[in-house]
């Protein structure tokens, strides 16, 4: 798995190394997404079966009852616009669309199959514990979490990272995956548009969770690898913050999109550079700084952590129920958790 590089996530304008990983990067994620066609996604239906899903659904209809009989404003446009192939959808991973960070819960799996020693375990499981609490990236940790990762996986082959990938992905990763934020992201599929994630994790971690939950492909930290196997270095930087917004950049102009049609999804004030690039930002379960940055720009918010609606709530269309119903579900297990 590439690096799982993460670079200390301070503030700064794009520079020559982090264009070269946006571009780097949109490059690996095209030839992935050309190579293999996506199968069905493997996520769940929140709405499916069982009594959370059916507290779920009841609640869901109870939300839509109240709104129909509530004044009702305008309708706006509808959105994502089905058949709008100048169009597509970016979503950020960690705390986005997957609670926790991915890094660690790749660090996790590689402890269980000995690849470092439990004095690591210990520093990974704290950064976790950390981030899940505070529900934003530390800089001190993610500097030490990028270094423990290059020095773990130099000199492995990628094929045998990719393949623990898998693995890791159902373990510990499935689980993790907000309804809500699926729902949303499934919408856009639905209308006929292309979904990406964008992320600092490395490329095939993030590819490999793309195509898990059944969408285009994904765009990440390139690690440089010579003859299939990892040198330890990366190309360009980590995919953070300018970085991820050049790598958007770059995948929109091969792709031929429009990025005033187009949207893109995060819980972060790092990602504010890829926000500020599309039509349509949205923030989800932002941290302090992107909420207030958001309203001061009257950007959609969505919060899926304690089931509360934000200021203003804007959720496409099409993803209406199922988001609302997946936040539900989401909220429930989390509560069920901290008792």
């Amino acid at each position: 798995m590439a690096a799982l590089g993460w670079l200390t996530p301070r503030r700064r304008s794009a520079t020559a190394r982090s264009v070269l990983a946006g571009e780097a990067s949109a490059e690996a994620a095209r030839k992935t997404a050309q190579a293999e066609a996506p199968p069905f996604a493997e996520a769940p239906d929140p709405t499916s079966d069982g009594p959370d899903a059916a507290r779920s659904i009841a609640r869901a209809e109870a939300a839509r009852t109240e709104a129909a009989e509530a004044p009702q404003a305008p309708p706006e446009p509808e959105f994502p616009v089905p058949g709008d192939d100048l169009a597509a959808a970016f979503f950020d991973l960690d705390n986005t669309v997957m609670q926790g960070a991915a890094i660690f819960h790749f660090g996790r799996g590689l402890y269980k199959r000995e690849f470092f020693q439990r004095r690591e375990l210990a520093r990974f499981a704290w950064q976790q514990a950390w981030f899940r609490l505070a529900g934003v990236e530390d800089p001190e940790h993610m500097q030490d979490a990028r270094d423990s990762a290059l020095s773990i996986v130099k000199g492995h082959r990628v094929s045998e990272l990719m393949s623990i990938g898998e693995e890791i992905y159902d373990e510990y990763m499935a689980e993790r995956i907000w309804p809500g934020t699926r729902a949303l992201a499934q919408a856009h599929l639905d209308a006929g548009q292309k979904v990406w994630l964008v992320t600092a994790a490395p490329v095939e971690t993030a590819t490999i969770i793309a195509r898990r939950l059944g969408l285009t492909g994904a765009l990440g930290t390139v690690a440089e690898s010579v003859d299939g196997v990892y040198t330890g270095r990366l190309v360009g930087e980590p995919l953070h913050g300018p970085a991820k917004a050049e790598a958007v950049r770059a995948l929109a102009g091969a792709e031929g999109l429009d990025l005033d049609r187009c949207a893109a999804y995060s819980d972060s004030h790092n990602d504010i550079p890829m926000l500020s690039l599309v039509g349509h930002p949205y923030a989800i379960n932002p941290d302090t700084k992107l909420r207030k940055h958001a309203r001061a720009h009257d950007w959609r918010l969505r919060d899926y952590r304690t089931g509360r609606k934000a200021v203003k709530v804007g959720v496409p269309a099409a993803a209406g129920v199922g988001a609302i119903a997946g936040g539900t579900a989401a909220a429930i297990a989390l509560h069920r958790r901290r008792r």
